[in-house]
């Protein structure tokens, strides 16, 4: 290290890193070597160990959801890794926590599918003491998201009812687990009998089979469940098809956080006037696109109150699969997979991959999860 915080291999050189091109199916996602990213004011370089994959991540590959101005195009929302270089000063949150050597874990706009990543400082959380540094991949976005959705956003306190719609999934068994910690009352809803019972070990008090009934059905069973009064919180992923629903099994002055949009934009023949009769809340919420300081304020109140529970084992970051980074079309078809739940991680270090392109979505590295 020189004596400006820099180590030895960090500066000029190239790196393996993952971009779409654009094409179909395996042609659309390429990896390739490319020249590392320059570490400008306020950030640090990262040497990637892991990066998590997100549904964001697809959609930026369909060409649905393209990387705030400035971003990088490389996809990828959070990883984990080692500092390697820090660069100068520029006055922004975070700054000069972190040296060359520290192991951290990343919330980003883009880069993540690369060996190197250049991450403003503010967005650099420590590793929480008793979690892998690979593994720490699946914290960031995640955690982010959650604690700033049902803490902030919604405001979730010991006692709630919360409604945790898909939670199997890398977001979803996240809150489940958070909420429970907390002390809400977690209901959620599933895709099949054995998604169910692991978001029931999880910590839901019960799971909703949405395969096996009628659309919407969920909401007379929450009723039924809450002796009639409903969910205090909703964190929905499905969007519009669910809006009327949501709100049928809304309690008075509940509020409904909407994170993404997976069955669709538009919610046909819905009645404002159901909400305003429950005075409830309807809103939203990204991280991608937010200021950079406001993505070091989230990250920090995320650390304070969401890494204890994860050093205490009180929320397990439920990892799935772990690729190699030059494997990333398969990964992310895997991620699509009917079966597949939990996080699933692309590793810069092949050793440190356990699941090989090919194997079905009930293989050994998800009945691990």
């Amino acid at each position: 290290m020189d004596e400006h915080g820099t180590s030895a291999e960090a500066g000029h050189g190239e790196m393996l890193a993952v971009r779409y091109t654009g094409g179909e199916g395996d042609a659309g996602i390429r990896a390739a070597r490319e020249a590392r990213p320059a570490v400008g004011p306020g950030e640090v370089l990262v040497r990637v160990a892991a990066a998590g994959l997100n549904r964001a991540d697809l959609m930026q590959r369909a060409g649905v959801y393209p990387p705030p101005s400035g971003a990088s195009e490389i996809p990828g929302l959070e990883v984990s890794g080692t500092v390697v270089e820090v660069g100068p000063a520029a006055g922004l949150p975070g700054e000069g926590r972190f040296a060359v050597g520290d192991e951290v874990c990343a919330l980003l706009a883009g880069g993540g599918y690369a060996e190197y990543v250049a991450v403003p400082a503010g967005q650099l959380m420590a590793v929480p003491d008793g979690v892998d540094l690979v593994d720490a991949a699946a914290l960031p976005e995640v955690a982010c998201t959650v604690w700033s959705t049902m803490s902030e956003r919604g405001g979730v306190r010991a006692g709630d009812v919360v409604l945790v719609h898909g939670g199997s999934g890398g977001i979803g068994s996240f809150a489940v687990q958070y909420l429970a910690a907390i002390g809400g009352r977690v209901l959620s809803t599933a895709g099949g009998p054995q998604k169910c019972e692991r978001v029931r070990a999880l910590g839901a008090e019960d799971v909703f089979d949405h395969r096996a009934a009628e659309p919407g059905a969920f909401a007379e069973w929450v009723l039924e469940r809450t002796g009639g009064r409903g969910a205090d919180v909703i964190l929905d992923v499905v969007g519009g098809p669910y809006l009327d629903a949501n709100v049928r099994c809304l309690a008075e002055e509940g509020r409904i956080v909407v994170i993404a949009a997976q069955g669709g934009v538009k919610a046909e023949g819905f009645n404002l006037m159901r909400l305003v009769a429950k005075r409830g809340w309807l809103t939203g919420a990204t991280l991608r696109s937010r200021p950079v300081v406001e993505k070091a304020r989230i990250v920090a109140g995320t650390e304070r109150a969401v890494s204890p529970l994860v050093a205490a084992g009180r929320i397990d970051l439920s990892v799935a699969a772990r690729f190699p980074l030059a494997e990333a079309a398969a990964a992310q078809e895997w991620f699509d997979h009917a079966a597949r739940a939990g996080k699933v991680l692309l590793v810069t270090d092949p050793a440190d991959a356990d699941h090989a392109p090919g194997e079905p979505g009930d293989g050994a590295a998800e009945a691990r999860a």
